[in-house]
């Protein structure tokens, strides 16, 4: 278990939250019911160990590996399904997230699964943490989806060990340019500009999102390799309770989720 005796003299400092983490924090706290309501049985009946909208299964994807005796840090952990699905295979994790709400609904869900280990209400892009503590940083969107990646991977590099693991699932560029503004639903053809893709508004909240070179070069900046990028394609029959049978068939013709794997130098 990383140590969790802070030394205030070896952390970052929160500081003034930033405005976009302002909004998210205030939409996650106002949504966390419902979102939970709507999605929570769906993260239920996988277990906590599927990845994106349409919970393709770790078993089947093999993205973080064998996490017994691993030290793990969940960015934007929510509700920690993910966590505590580690946690009863042998991980020891932590969850950090910047929503009380939803961290509200990670303690019952721990206590409901009978485990216990620390969760954290914090800013993904400045942890309260020690540096090197962690084996696997990762996420199913949540923090490196609402967090600005130029702070949430300098700050996954520097809470990770040498050789240590950053893997995160999102969305593409491809699809976040498929969205006309008055739609919920990716169309047929290019809508939003990609170069300068960054900071993406949407319906309350601030998400982000960076062109594919975009990517590698700050992953490369902050002592990161590329394992792999793993690009998401549901199955003929998937259902999900976050997309409806019209997307589905998008996802089936276009990278419409992708998951990347890079790990620290050293």
């Amino acid at each position: 278990m990383p140590d969790m005796r802070l030394d205030p003299d070896k952390l970052p400092d929160p500081g003034k939250l930033p405005d976009h983490a302002v909004t998210n924090r205030d939409a996650w706290n106002a949504d966390s019911d419902t979102y939970q309501a709507d999605h929570g049985p769906q993260l239920a009946a996988s277990g906590g160990l599927a990845w994106g909208v349409w919970q393709i299964p770790e078993k089947q994807l093999h993205v973080l590996g064998d996490v017994k005796g691993r030290d793990t840090l969940e960015f934007g952990c929510g509700a920690a399904q993910w966590s505590i699905a580690l946690a009863k295979a042998g991980a020891r994790p932590v969850g950090v997230d910047l929503s009380e709400k939803q961290l509200e609904h990670a303690r019952k869900l721990m206590l409901d699964a009978g485990v216990d280990f620390p969760i954290i209400c914090a800013s993904a892009e400045a942890v309260p943490l020690p540096d090197e503590s962690f084996d696997i940083v990762f996420c199913d969107y949540g923090a490196m989806t609402f967090g600005d990646p130029y702070a949430t991977v300098p700050e996954a590099a520097r809470l990770l060990r040498p050789g240590g693991l950053l893997a995160f699932c999102g969305a593409t560029p491809i699809i976040e340019m498929c969205y006309s503004e008055d739609s919920d639903h990716p169309g047929d053809h290019l809508q939003e500009d990609y170069f300068g893709m960054w900071s993406l508004p949407w319906e309350g909240y601030v998400e982000f999102m960076l062109p594919y070179g975009a990517w590698i070069r700050l992953f490369r900046a902050h002592g990161f390799m590329i394992d792999d990028l793993v690009e998401l394609r549901p199955t003929p029959d998937a259902v999900s309770t976050y997309r409806d049978e019209t997307d589905r068939e998008w996802y089936r013709r276009w990278p419409g989720e992708m998951i990347w794997k890079v790990r620290k130098e050293g």
